[in-house]
């Protein structure tokens, strides 16, 4: 298997493993086997695949409450991240976070951050111990483009240019901070060139173009290994509404329609099969397997443990010794 063909099967694989796990997550709220709020990512999994491809494993990922792709492709397993949304203890967070606190030491993958703009400082801490550590890691933010009218943007962002801090700045901008389009929330819309005004390279990027978005991450983190962040503006657009509760009155089904036909999965298809990088039968037989591995990975969450009654106290608060 030659290189071009072996990427092109990674990043492939990496977005449909990221569709089929929502997918089957629509289907399992659906049923009340997972409850709470949850946000789906689908639409955008290129930008997850594509910036994760750059990152080295002992790289650091901040993210948001729109997480469980950044999770897989961080390397978080299916069975443990629905886990988690059943609420089992084998989950990340022995199933007390659910969908929006995914968070796992193991991988660097620390959140999972309901609060908007909640990570960004957090991501600057991170960066801050690496650097005054001499370790060469790079911890990646995601956020939306809502998060650029929030202070902690701004304070963020500037303390990572003053002390140099190695953030790679991860805006995926889906044109909706929940229900608010962005023209009528940011008086510049071009948000690479706002974020640009703080002294740091940034540059937008077509989010629905995974092997853009890989290109783009990984110039941006050599940027970042060079000593200094650096921020993307990844122009990407979620195909369902904000999260399962959202009656999604704020655009249009004709806009939605407009954007599935840059659907980041079909575009690689098309081309990989346009350019014979790959063939019908290799995608068939990657959805076949991405299958199995849901199916098993149900099973096992389903299967889980339910923590037991007199343990929900714990790390609630602390006993003080007799």
């Amino acid at each position: 298997m030659n290189s071009e063909v072996a990427r092109t099967l990674e990043l492939l694989s990496g977005m449909v493993r990221i569709r089929r796990f929502e997918e089957r997550c629509v289907e399992l709220y659906s049923r009340e086997a997972i409850r709470g709020f949850m946000h789906l990512s689908i639409g955008e999994e290129a930008v997850a695949v594509g910036v994760m491809s750059a990152l080295e494993p002992d790289d650091a990922v901040v993210s948001t409450y729109r997480e469980h792709g950044h999770a897989l492709a961080k390397g978080i397993p299916a069975e443990t991240l629905l886990a988690e949304m059943f609420g089992r203890v084998e989950g990340t967070s022995r199933g007390r976070g659910g969908s929006m606190h995914i968070f796992d030491a193991a991988t660097r993958f620390y959140g999972g951050n309901a609060i908007v703009g909640g990570g960004l400082p957090l991501a600057a801490g991170l960066a801050l111990a690496d650097a005054m550590q001499h370790r060469d890691r790079v911890t990646a933010c995601f956020f939306g483009e809502g998060a650029m009218a929030e202070g902690e943007f701004h304070e963020t962002i500037n303390l990572a240019v003053l002390w140099r801090l190695p953030v790679l700045f991860c805006c995926e901008n889906n044109l909706y901070a929940m229900g608010t389009a962005l023209a009528r929330s940011e008086s510049q819309t071009d948000l690479a060139l706002k974020a640009s005004a703080y002294g740091l390279p940034a540059w937008g990027v077509d989010g629905m173009d995974v092997l853009e978005v890989a290109d783009a991450a990984h110039r941006a983190v050599l940027e970042v290994r060079g000593g200094g962040p650096a921020f993307l503006e990844l122009r990407t657009y979620r195909f369902r509404a904000h999260s399962m509760y959202d009656p999604e009155r704020y655009r249009s089904k004709e806009e939605v329609e407009r954007w599935r036909e840059r659907d980041p999965i079909d575009l690689l298809v098309a081309r990989s099969l346009a350019g014979e990088t790959l063939q019908q039968r290799d995608v068939d037989a990657l959805e076949d397997e991405v299958a199995r591995e849901l199916e098993a990975a149900v099973a096992t969450a389903e299967a889980g443990t339910l923590e037991p009654v007199e343990e929900l106290t714990r790390f609630v608060h602390s006993e003080v010794p007799a």
